[in-house]
């Protein structure tokens, strides 16, 4: 199969995978070079060379997107969703130490029929 970029609704990413352009971006800013790109996220070379010759062709678009990715990221989740993260994992937090209980009880009462 031949590298190529394609968008799901998630942005340019490459085909086959699930890696976006703005993931290889990170490393290719830096100075990274493709084969350790490559071996990052295991993919072949030809499938970074493509990722970024997609980010040189692209460069402006390509920049204002991981812009604004990176802005989102900097405000954090919004408090709304914050609670209802916590509140879920409270409940699974509850449910594990339940979880724990039950078996625990189990546990004793097949060491005290022996």
């Amino acid at each position: 199969m031949q590298a190529a970029i394609i968008d799901r609704g998630r942005g340019p990413e490459i085909a086959g995978t699930r890696i976006t352009v703005y993931d290889i971006m990170d490393y290719y800013k830096h100075g990274c070079a493709g084969p350790e790109i490559a071996a990052k996220f295991r993919l072949s070379c030809s499938q970074v060379e493509v990722a970024i010759d997609y980010i040189e062709a692209h460069k402006d678009e390509v920049q204002a997107d991981y812009q604004k990715i990176l802005d989102r990221h900097a405000r954090g989740n919004p408090p709304e969703l914050v609670a209802k993260a916590e509140l879920s994992h409270a409940k699974f937090l509850a449910y594990v130490a339940e979880r724990f209980r039950k078996q625990a009880a189990e546990s004793n009462g097949a060491q005290d029929s022996e």
